[in-house]
């Protein structure tokens, strides 16, 4: 592994770094050509703005593979049950699932339930 690529790994904060801080959206799925990654982060692209005034962080894991955190693949995909299809789990700042699906979010569902959380109402203020 080429050492500027395993100071940038290691320096993803793990998920549980992120708990009281960030949101985290992790979307899962079985290789990079998954159709339903493909449509997820096509929605998440158009979206970034919103994503970034909403404390997000976007956590992939696909295969054996994680963008976005510093956790390893198989941890991640055990503590939360993941499938070997395709899955997105948004997690509040308080480390708890909040939503889970078998097919991508839309952006909607997503602003809807972050901002009916206690934490982001509190921010608003």
């Amino acid at each position: 592994m080429p050492f500027l690529l395993a100071v940038a790994l290691a320096a993803s904060p793990t998920l549980g770094q992120m708990k009281w801080e960030r949101r985290v959206l992790i979307v899962a799925a079985p290789s990079g050509e998954d159709v339903a990654l493909a449509e997820q982060r096509r929605i998440l692209a158009s979206w970034k703005a919103k994503s970034d005034d909403r404390d997000l962080t976007i956590v992939e894991v696909i295969g054996g593979q994680v963008r976005g955190a510093g956790d390893p693949a198989a941890s991640i995909r055990r503590k939360y049950r993941l499938p070997t299809t395709f899955t997105a789990i948004l997690i509040g700042k308080d480390g708890g699932e909040k939503l889970r699906s078998a097919k991508p979010f839309p952006t909607a569902v997503l602003e809807q339930t972050i901002d009916a959380m206690p934490m982001r109402r509190a921010g608003r203020r």
